[in-house]
């Protein structure tokens, strides 16, 4: 009778937590590792920008440079994206590059893609700054004791004032 050593934790998840089943719950832990809904804000907001240029003639604002412009700018904001998403410890710098590149397309393309592009780049790129990773479950507590029955109780000392 064999048995098979147990499986180490995958990255992200805690030692005692239960195992995904299936795709959708193996993505789900991965989405949780990383912000998920920040590189998919700077993406979006890329994705307006980077092709509202390409819109016809009568919908777009500016001709030429700000085309250019407005590309470029949507493909630093999907580079950020995917910056975000795969590389989760360069959160803070992908972040606030997006959020530059966000308003910095405002001059640059077309109002911002018409607002909608900038305001989503720039709601993904501060989701990208602010988010933390979790905490592991096991740790609750700075400092936690955990053998509190070995102990004998000490009596509180009083600090007077120096003189006996």
């Amino acid at each position: 009778m064999s048995t098979d050593p147990p499986s180490e934790p995958t990255e992200g998840t805690a030692p005692d937590a239960p195992r995904p089943r299936g795709a959708r719950a193996a993505f789900r832990t991965w989405r949780r590792t990383r912000p998920f809904w920040a590189a998919v804000w700077t993406g979006t907001g890329g994705f307006v920008i980077f092709f509202l240029p390409m819109a016809p003639l009568g919908k777009i604002l500016q001709v030429g440079v700000g085309g250019i412009a407005g590309m470029a700018g949507g493909v630093v904001l999907m580079a950020m994206a995917l910056l975000i998403l795969l590389m989760p410890s360069q959160r803070h710098t992908a972040g606030v590059l997006a959020v530059i590149a966000g308003v910095a397309s405002f001059p640059l393309s077309n109002l911002g893609g018409l607002f909608v592009g900038m305001v989503l780049s720039v709601l993904g790129g501060s989701m990208a700054f602010g988010w933390l990773p979790e905490k592991p479950a096991g740790r609750r507590g700075f400092l936690r004791r955990t053998r509190t029955a070995d102990r004998t109780p000490v009596p509180p000392v009083s600090v007077g004032s120096g003189s006996a």
